[in-house]
């Protein structure tokens, strides 16, 4: 399967050289004011269902792309929402960038005790307003393999009814879990039969953190089409840090830039 080559209608889809910069008034809580906002990834332009789910092994990358995600859905929509279910991993939580989200005027959906130093895994008091609120456009950060997967199946049956959703794996042939394509669709499998809610793409974030080189990522395309090819799914995208993506641009596409969150001290 080529990279970014679908086989399947409707969703997640990129659109190359296009650019959508859209002015509009900040809500959700927020003081109201006009703001121009730019997408991070113009080469990218993503065509978002209503609801993005993300999930995928320990360490695989999934709160980084939800937050960029996030960010670059503001430009496109009002009444976007990033919603936080990760309950098995505390340390890297979307609630990190909670200032950013404020600036673009996205709404944080999370547990009371993300980001404090209470590890307790606790579900957001307003996870129903994921599918209740048909007017919110929502990137879904879910936790780690099965456990946190469990999680998401409370939302299952009103995810499937009203069938407005990609649910998209994150994959890391670095993570020592996942290092080739049939351990990786065992993950997916997993986490499948825990949620009860169908996989329909694949991202490639393979990625040593700071350690990572553009072979690095180039290496992986072929591991990550090795597992699209095997769940009999798209390959929606490559994702890279913004230091690498001039080395990367015309050699993977389609690539997305990922500015990395920071976790506060």
């Amino acid at each position: 399967m080529e990279s970014g080559k679908w086989k399947v209608k409707g969703g997640l889809r990129p659109h190359l050289n296009c650019i959508s910069i859209k002015t509009r008034s900040v809500s959700h809580n927020f003081p109201l004011s006009t703001v121009n906002f730019q997408l991070q990834n113009p080469e990218v332009l993503m065509t978002y269902k209503r609801l993005t789910i993300l999930c995928g092994h320990y360490g695989s990358g999934k709160t980084n792309i939800a937050v960029n995600m996030a960010i670059d859905l503001a430009a496109q929509r009002d009444h976007v929402a990033i919603a936080d279910l990760d309950i098995v991993n505390p340390y890297f939580r979307s609630k990190d960038s909670e200032d950013e989200f404020k600036e673009h005027g996205i709404r944080l959906i999370c547990s009371d005790f993300a980001s404090s130093n209470v590890d307790l895994p606790s579900m957001p008091a307003d996870l129903y307003s994921i599918t209740d609120d048909k007017t919110l456009s929502v990137i879904m950060d879910i936790g780690g393999d099965d456990r946190g997967a469990y999680a998401l199946g409370r939302l299952r049956d009103a995810i499937l009814n009203e069938n407005d959703y990609e649910m998209l794996m994150v994959v890391n042939k670095f993570r020592p879990l996942t290092p080739d394509a049939e351990s990786t669709i065992e993950v997916m499998r997993e986490i499948e039969a825990a949620c009860g809610i169908p996989f329909t793409g694949i991202i490639n974030n393979s990625n040593l953190a700071g350690e990572t080189s553009a072979d690095d990522i180039l290496s992986s395309v072929k591991y990550a089409e090795e597992v699209a090819s095997l769940a009999n799914l798209p390959l929606v995208l490559t994702t890279v840090e913004e230091h690498l993506y001039d080395d990367l641009k015309d050699q993977i596409s389609p690539l997305f830039r990922l500015k990395l969150q920071k976790k506060p001290i």
